[in-house]
Formats: structure tokens, sequence, C-alpha cells
């Protein structure tokens, strides 16, 4: 089955929803989902999002922050337009119907978060992403020329690869074509050729055992990419929220937001010491991968399960008012966050990392966009300052949708591909073995390619998972075609990649933190 398509959009957060928002009035726009359309990490961002608001702020204070935070590694260029752009985006979500907090005055309510020099954060309680996750797919669904397909999962991209003798020779060296898309209840593969596509389909938090990050998170845009031979960059740079909420058993984690400590909580060890003004000048209120690497420490140096964040010396009433969603969390759980501290550690987050796009969010393959968490734009460098991520999605999706318009004249539909094979996988899905792989990859990384690594454990971890990929790539090639079996290929291609291009960098930047080489000279002290 064929399907045609003007523009092609993988994913369903906030990157790819504003950019089929952005084109719809200038052709046909098919969403693919692979489950309900709100399931994304958008729907889950708790803290804000970024954006030069108010006097004494401005543009040049956030992008200091930002570079700062980035340890050297930003691409400034990227830094200055989202940095710039943000305002104007900002109105754009507002005039699409997305609600930020104010003050009595009418003011924007701004919190800061760890990192920030400045109150910046603008934000809907503490379920910022829930509300502008909302508002974007009620808009997406009233929209005529916007199509979406929930519980359809894309398997592959279309490249010159599928095209075999029909290769045109002016085609360039890397064109997409759009993809090939899995029907999970039918059963079936329907290519959908497109002038445009465009791949939003969020983060790889689920190559970890304990992330925050939801099931769906399973890094399937960077290895289409990675197969469809496009590049790759800036894996290494995989972010651990600071505090997830320690409650055994629980997946995906429960995120306790940065804002609070930026509201004034602070972390203790479990005998009530304060311990972050050890690590930085900003205690509590530290960078990510420093305050992270603090905790795994203590934890490590004294046998601890998990450590404390205390908010209990803030006003009853402004707790429950500013993380009403937490407050209720944490109760639910047997914790008044009012009179006890929350036990925390932890947890995969973010992967600065991506799909290496240019100021348009144009991968080196021609004709295909990633937005996102799926790119790498060059904006969070080593490590990402907070909530800058919802508003890079948005800046490089109007980017992005500016670049497609523009060249609208250029797309076409490339009819020489071939339908899905379906030969030699007559074999039924085992379980079991799905499942066990997936569980050896996570114990994998978790244990060796975490927040604090060394060539010994990177090492390790290749050897291990190129046992596993071996396994899973001959489970694939003879077994029936499944999403669980699909996403634990896509995984371990990306945990290959977070490996690899961890074992060729020979310093400790940022996120990537090993015992076996001195810190950057680049980096900067807060």
């Amino acid at each position: 089955m064929n399907r045609e398509t003007d523009f092609l959009v993988i994913g369903s957060g906030i990157a790819g929803l504003s950019f089929a928002l952005k084109v719809a009035e200038h052709g046909k726009v098919l969403i693919v989902t692979k489950d309900e359309i709100n399931e994304c990490n958008t729907l889950y961002a708790q803290g804000g999002i970024s954006s030069v608001t108010y006097p004494p702020d401005s543009f040049e204070k956030h992008i200091e922050d930002t570079l700062i935070c980035g340890a050297g590694e930003c691409d400034e260029r990227a830094v200055r337009l989202v940095v710039t752009h943000a305002p104007s985006q900002i109105r754009q979500l507002v005039q699409w119907g997305v609600t930020f907090d104010k003050e009595p005055n009418g003011r924007y309510e701004l919190a800061r978060e760890g990192g920030h020099s400045q109150h910046r954060i603008l934000h809907h309680k503490d379920n910022t992403g829930f509300e502008i996750e909302r508002s974007l797919v009620q808009r997406a669904k009233r929209h005529p020329n916007i199509e979406i397909l929930e519980h359809h999962f894309a398997v592959e991209l279309l490249t010159q690869h599928h095209l075999g003798k029909l290769i045109h020779k002016s085609t360039p060296d890397k064109e997409c074509y759009g993809a090939y898309v899995f029907d999970k209840k039918n059963q079936q593969v329907m290519t959908v050729l497109a002038k445009f596509t465009v791949l939003s389909t969020g983060g790889i938090g689920n190559i970890y055992h304990t992330t925050t990050n939801p099931s769906v998170s399973t890094g399937d845009g960077i290895a289409m990419v990675h197969r469809a031979k496009g590049e790759i960059e800036n894996m290494e740079y995989i972010q651990f929220h600071p505090t997830s909420l320690y409650n055994p058993g629980e997946r995906p984690s429960y995120l306790i937001s940065e804002a609070m400590r930026g509201f004034g909580a602070i972390l203790r060890t479990p005998d009530g010491k304060e311990f972050m003004q050890k690590y930085h000048a900003m205690g509590s209120l530290a960078p990510r991968d420093i305050t992270a690497r603090a905790i795994d420490n203590e934890m490590k140096a004294h046998g601890y399960d998990y450590v404390y964040l205390d908010v209990t010396h803030k006003a009853p009433e402004d707790i429950i008012a500013h993380f009403p969603n937490i407050y209720q969390k944490c109760l639910s759980i047997g914790i008044d966050l009012t009179k006890e501290w929350i036990p925390v550690v932890p947890a995969a987050h973010y992967s600065c990392g991506g799909v290496k796009v240019d100021l348009n969010g144009q991968t080196t393959i021609q004709r295909l966009y990633t937005l996102g968490e799926t790119s790498c734009t060059g904006l969070h460098g080593a490590n990402r300052l907070a909530s800058n991520s919802l508003i890079e999605a948005i800046v490089y999706a109007d980017q992005a949708a500016a670049h497609v318009i523009e060249n609208l004249d250029k797309g076409r539909w490339e009819h020489g591909i071939p339908d899905w094979d379906y030969e030699g996988t007559s074999h039924p899905e085992e379980m079991v073995l799905i499942t066990q792989n997936y569980k050896e990859m996570q114990q994998i990384m978790s244990n060796y390619v975490g927040i604090v690594r060394s060539d010994l454990r990177l090492d390790r971890a290749r050897r291990r998972l190129e046992i596993i990929f071996k396994e899973t790539e001959d489970l694939y090639l003879t077994s029936t075609l499944s999403q669980k079996l699909c996403e634990l290929r896509n995984m371990i291609a990306v945990a290959y990649l977070i490996i690899k291009q961890a074992q060729l960098k020979k310093e400790s930047v940022g996120l990537h933190y090993t015992l076996d080489y001195p810190a950057s000279s680049k980096a900067k002290e807060f």
C-alpha cells in the first residue's frame, strides 16, 4: 500500500506539531506517531521554556549562560539563533492557545533554574509540557490539511538505497523520499512517499535502566538516519537529570522539576547535611551535569540509595501553588513535601547529541529535516542549559518550515521505491529473546556508560553490546515485524553510537566525564 503526502512528519511533540502547523497552508501534512498523539517527551516536560522576557535579562545574558553551560562545545550561531528568536516563538505559542502563569499585575511569572543567571523560565504550574502539547494537538486535529496516523511506526527512511537500478545520475548522493511505516493494527507496512520528511521522534532515555523519558523514547529517528548514512554527532553527551523521585519499581522515573531547586529547595544527604557547596559555588543551583555527578559521588562514597531534596523551609501554600502535580505525586506514595524531604536519584533525561543539522534543521541527507531532541543543532554543546530544549524545538521548527516553503519547487515524489519486502520473515517474534536483550542493553549502558565513565568501562560495554547487536539483527531478519523488535534494534544502534563517540573523546567535557582524561580547557567555570 502506498501513500503520498507533501510533508511527512514522524513524531508528535512540540517540534513535529509546530512544524506541521506552520507548513499546513502550503500542502498536505501526514503526521505519523507510534502511540497516542500526545505520548511524547513534550508531555512530560515540567519546568518550562526559556526566553528573555523582561529587563534586566538580555539576549547576551541568555547566550552567555548557554555557552558556559555547554562547556565550550556550543555552536554560537545556533545559540544566537535560538535566543534571539525565542520571544517571537513564545508569542506564537500564546497565539495558538498556550497559557503561561502570570503575576497579579499581568506580567509573566518567570522561574529560574540551574545554570541561569536570571529569571527567564516561562511555565504553566509544574506541567508546562502538558499545556503546550494540549494546545498544539487540539489545533492540529482541527486543521483540514493535517492528517494524523496514531499507532503507526516508522521503520526505515526511503533513500537511494531503495531505488536499486533505478537510481538517477542527476540525483544527489543522499536524498530522502519518505519512509516505510508499519500499521500496527493491520500488521502491514506501507510506503509513504513525501516531498519533504521531518523526523521529530524525541529522545533515547530507554537505553538506560533509570530514565524520566516515556517508553516511546527509543532513539528511532537517530537510528534510522544512522542506517541511511546521515551524520550523527555529540552522542557522548547524555544528560542525567539530578532529581528523579526514588520510587523503586516505577518506570519511567517521576521527574522532580529543576524548578524546585530554583524555588529554593536544598539537596541533603540522608543525615541532613547540605553537600552541593562542596562541588560548586552555586550550591543546589549548579548546572545539571555537576549536580548529577555530585549526587552520584555522594551515593557511591557513602553507600546511599538516594539523597534528599528539602523544600520544607518554604511556605506550604507556595509549594502547593507552584508544584501541585509534584505535591500530589509525592502524597500518593506517602510523602508530604511541605513537611518531609523527597528522596531523589539521577536518571537519564536528555540527549544533547543527535542527527547533525544546519541552521534550517536540514540533515546531511537532502529533503530530510530533524527537529527537537532527535537533532543536534549545536545549541546545547556538551551540556543542555535547563529549559532550552522546548524553545530550541519550536525555533528550529520555524526555521525548517520557512526553508521548506522557500524550496517547495524542489520537492517531488519518487515512484521507483519498491514495496516492503516480507520475504524470509515468517517466524513470529520471540518476546523472551527481545526482552532479555533489552534488559541486558540497559544494564550495559547504566553500569558502564553512565554519569562517570572510563576507557575500561567503555571497551567492555562495546564488546558486550556487539553480541546483543548480532543476536538482534539475526532476529530482525527472520522474524515478523513488530514495534518492540524494531525499538530494540534502534536502541542498540544508538547505544553503539554513544559508546563509539565517547571512546573518541579523550578529555572530560560537560556530560562526558571520564576517569582517564582531564577536564577540557575550553570549559569555563560558573
